[in-house]
């Protein structure tokens, strides 16, 4: 038995009562009669290891008043207790159960507790109900993890239920719902017609990370009634039914062919048909609109059938006794149908009246056909004599001519035995007449001979390849010229190659540079390209004042794989425009790659533009394009028009937009005007002057037409650069309408006593369509001026540029001609601009670990609306938000673009004022102590 003393020990703790009790066993077996049997000293035993848990306390939920079970297992443990909130648990709650351990011969205790409805009720505080197992042993104590024991409900009514809808064929359908909050938070089905919809058997259903339906398009079977289910271990909640009705609208079959007249002669009237069966109205579709038939009048002509005229007076009586007469059915002839006359048209009778006959000599037939057939081979053989003359005089000409025009080839090499070519043919050029350099290209076809024969050569010509005139000359071209091709074939240096090799006949036409281009691979050239090798941790690919880039998020290259990736700006003059009718380029025309490339989430294609934007009514309809590999260009998606099937999404900015991609290749942004609006494009107007100082008369002045985008600015100061030009000032802008107007540029004030303007009109316009259509190549005018004299070095003008019935600008000029002019140049230098690749988490604002914790609090939907949605609300990216939903994650994705959005300004300050307006404070407190907001 315990003494009371004991009793108050373990009251105190059961370490405290561990401790006493083994001094106690210690006390009593001093005073044992036995002591003196014991031995000195005792074996010590080997240490004990620490209390190890096979089984930790889990989460439970308490369901209507049913009290949870929680259990702990530890080994070894001499004693092991739960604590909750903090508190002790009572030593009587605990149910302990002990075995051994048959392999390590450990001691393994177990130990259970239950917790009611009521003790999780009476907690007051922020925190839920926890507790844990705290197990001991000689070596010391461990704890287990929390569990956390949470009342479970499920509210009754739904915070938003599917609405009941009428739509049309092949639309997208979107059916909401909001399940009851509840603890846990419910998991939700949708049943169409009582049966659960399994998403994984049809895909063109889809349900977002918010619990909502989307029919990517409506189907006639898709007409049914369509119920939200939220369950979770407390109970089953159903929404009311929403009627979702897909109808068709009556659509006209094609028109028949035009019936007859229904009259056979006269006026009268013919009808087609057309029926509502292309579809058939269904489900309260509309009918179609208009008549099923049309009628028109139509004439027939009345048939006329044919008469006889007189018959014609007999004719003279004729060797064979007869006479005959004829007549035409010419009275009236037959018209419109009408029967043709009945009858013989000739009639003969004898004119004797049976007093000759007809008698022929024995043998007189014979003679005659004999005679015929005489005459007729008289005749072939007339035929077959001059057509053999001719064939020989063609040849003479034909051998003529390819002499003459082989006099053509070796006029450098002047031949002994030149023939001088005939003045009879047309075909030749006169030897003193130049070459017509503006005919048409054509092939030369036929083999190609040697120029050089004696009278005793052979008659058969030697191939130019064997000859040696050639040899000296390895890279000989030879030009020949006639009225009706121009020609160029160039003889490589190698010798030992046949015929074809030798002799290349190139092509200079359009046609061949066309085909030229579109089979030619992309060319990087510094200052428009850039590369890096990525892998999963990802990366950013930026070409330094352009303002195009590519961000590729972590995780973007599967795990373990390594892609050489690229970005390219095409030059205007390797690409065609991806324009057509009323549309306008906006954008650089830019490539990324490798094409073909399997993403794994999306990446970030950042493109400068140069539409304005900042009117309060939509002014344009933007297009997003891409290159086929064939070089035709297709749309891509519609800014305003996406639906669920548009690969990608598209953030405008003011001067910029941010492509969310899925898969890589060239693409461009293209715009036109948005009826009854006209848009209007932003430009800028550069002006450039010699660098050097002038030595001569005269001097030019150069402005540039281009648009405001950094791209437009870096080619033509390249331009310039390698032309010896200096930008004079900051580039104007210049607001350019849709409005059909050329744009305008004339020179005023100038000092006419010391210069004068060689332009004879008083203006110069570039047209409205070169600029709108929006090609790449740099458009500008020159104005040429010529001093007085040599003396003149100082030049003040003013040079106005504006559009036609629009805007414009004036340049104020004030220079010296004769200084060497300072470079000037508006783009950032390069100690400031980003660098052209970042691979890593150097390339990303915002660290993994932030992220994480973004993503982890807002993806999943929250019932007040504290989620994603709400921080794409904040940061402006709402515009189409079932592109975000339909992504893993979300947030991931608003983050990704936020990170292309801010690549310059490098500020996280942006995002944090949204989560604070979110009341995220718990992520906010991340971002200040594990960032640099």
């Amino acid at each position: 038995m315990l003494s009371a003393q004991m009793h108050r020990d373990l009251a105190r703790g059961p370490l405290l009562f561990l401790f006493l009790f083994s001094g106690y066993l210690v006390a009593d077996s001093e005073s044992s009669d036995y002591s003196e049997v014991l031995p000195d000293s005792f074996p010590s035993a080997p240490a004990e290891p620490l209390p190890e848990f096979q089984l930790e306390p889990e989460d439970a939920f308490i369901v209507k008043n049913r009290p949870v079970q929680l259990r702990c297992r530890a080994a070894p443990a001499t004693q092991i207790y739960f604590k909750c909130n903090g508190e002790w648990v009572n030593q009587n709650d605990h149910v302990t159960r002990e075995s051994l351990d048959q392999v390590t011969g450990l001691v393994v205790r177990e130990v259970d507790i239950s917790v009611s409805r009521t003790q999780v009720e009476e907690l007051f505080g922020l925190e839920d109900y926890w507790c844990q197992c705290v197990a001991w042993s000689s070596a010391g104590t461990t704890k287990s993890t929390r569990a956390y024991v949470r009342i479970a409900y499920l509210r009754k009514n739904f915070e938003q239920e599917p609405l009941g809808r009428e739509v049309r064929l092949d639309q997208e359908v979107l059916l909401q719902c909001r399940p009851p909050e509840g603890m846990p938070p419910a998991e939700v089905d949708w049943l169409k017609n009582e049966d659960t919809i399994d998403l994984a058997l049809d895909s063109n259903f889809l349900m977002t990370i918010d619990h909502d339906l989307i029919i990517k398009q409506a189907r006639l079977s898709d007409t049914a009634n369509y119920t939200c289910v939220a369950r979770n271990v407390v109970a089953k909640r159903r929404s009311s039914t929403a009627t979702l009705i897909v109808y068709v609208s009556g659509g006209w079959s094609s028109w028949t062919e035009w019936s007859e007249c229904n009259t056979r002669c006269g006026r009268g009237w013919q009808r087609r048909t057309r029926s509502c069966t292309n579809p058939a109205p269904l489900n309260g579709g509309t009918f179609c609109e208009g008549p099923p038939f049309q009628r028109v009048t139509c004439t027939t002509l009345c048939p006329v059938d044919g008469g006889w005229t007189e018959w014609a007076k007999w004719s003279a009586c004729g060797t064979e006794c007869t006479h005959w007469r004829s007549r035409e059915c010419q009275a009236p002839p037959p018209r419109n149908g009408g029967r043709h006359c009945s009858g013989s048209i000739m009639e003969s009778k004898n004119c004797t009246e049976g007093l000759c006959t007809r008698t022929l000599e024995p043998g007189m037939g014979v003679a005659v056909y004999a005679g015929l057939v005489g005459a007729l081979l008289l005749c072939g053989v007339l035929v077959l004599c001059v057509g053999i003359l001719a064939y020989r005089r063609r040849c003479r000409h034909l051998h003529g001519d390819i002499t003459d025009s082989s006099s053509a080839l070796t006029a450098a090499f002047h031949p002994g035995n030149y023939k001088a070519p005939r003045q009879d043919n047309p075909h030749l050029l006169h030897p003193s007449a130049p070459p017509d350099l503006t005919a048409t290209v054509g092939p030369f076809r036929g083999p190609l001979f040697s120029l050089q024969q004696g009278a005793n050569d052979s008659p058969h010509k030697i191939p130019m390849t064997t000859s040696p005139l050639l040899d000296p000359l390895p890279s000989l071209k030879i030009k020949v010229y006639n009225s009706s091709t121009l020609s160029s074939l160039e003889l490589p240096p190698s010798g030992g190659s046949s015929d074809g090799e030798i002799l290349s006949l190139k092509m200079v036409g359009t046609v061949g540079r066309d085909r030229e281009h579109h089979g030619q691979t992309l060319s990087r050239e510094p200052g428009h390209s850039t590369s890096a090798t990525l892998g999963h941790l990802g990366g950013r690919l930026t070409i330094p004042n352009t303002g195009v880039s590519l961000l590729i998020p972590p995780g973007t290259i599967p795990q373990g794989k390594f892609y050489e990736m690229y970005l390219i700006i095409s030059k205007w003059e390797k690409t065609t425009l991806p324009s057509e009718g009323n549309q306008t380029v906006l954008s650089p025309i830019v490539s990324c790659g490798p094409s073909g490339m399997l993403l794994s989430r999306p990446v970030v294609l950042t493109l400068p533009h140069c539409a304005q934007l900042d009117t309060p009514t939509p002014d344009w309809i933007l297009t997003l394009k891409t290159q086929t590999h064939q070089g035709a260009w297709e749309e891509v998606l519609t800014v305003g028009e996406e639906t669920l099937s548009s690969p990608c999404y598209l953030q405008l900015e003011e001067e910029s937009c941010h492509v969310l991609l899925e898969q890589l290749g060239t693409y461009g942004l293209v715009g036109q005007s948005a009826p009854p609006q006209s848009a209007c494009k932003r430009l800028q107007l550069a002006l450039f002057a010699p660098r050097a100082p002038c030595l001569s008369l005269d001097y030019s002045l150069r402005i540039y037409c281009i648009q405001d985008t950094p791209h437009a600015l870096k080619e033509v100061l390249e331009l310039e650069k390698s032309l010896g030009g200096v930008l004079l000032e900051d580039p104007k802008p210049l607001m350019f309408k849709d409005s059909y107007h050329n744009l305008r540029l004339s020179i005023h004030d100038i000092p006419h006593s010391h210069w004068r303007s060689k332009l004879l009109a008083k203006y110069q316009e570039i047209p409205f369509y070169h600029i709108w259509s929006g090609s790449q190549r740099p458009l500008h005018c020159t104005f040429s001026l010529e001093r007085g004299s040599l003396a003149v070095s100082q030049l003040a003008c003013k040079i106005c540029v504006r559009q036609v019935e629009g805007e414009g600008q004036i340049f104020q000029l004030n220079t010296d001609i004769q200084e060497t002019l300072p470079p000037h140049s508006p783009m950032p230098s390069g100690g400031t601009c980003l660098p052209s690749s970042q691979v890593g988490p150097y390339a990303f604002r915002l660290p993994a670990t932030i992220r994480h914790k973004i993503c982890a609090s807002l993806d999943a939907p929250s019932a007040r609306g504290c989620d994603w949605r709400l921080l794409a609300h904040s940061l402006g990216f709402d515009r189409y938000l079932n592109y975000f939903a339909t992504k893993p994650s979300p947030t991931g994705v608003l983050l990704d673009l936020w990170e292309a959005c801010h690549q310059g300004d490098a500020d996280l300050v942006s995002l944090a004022t949204a989560l604070e307006d979110m009341g995220k404070s718990e992520v906010l407190v991340v971002m200040t102590t594990d960032g640099d907001c």
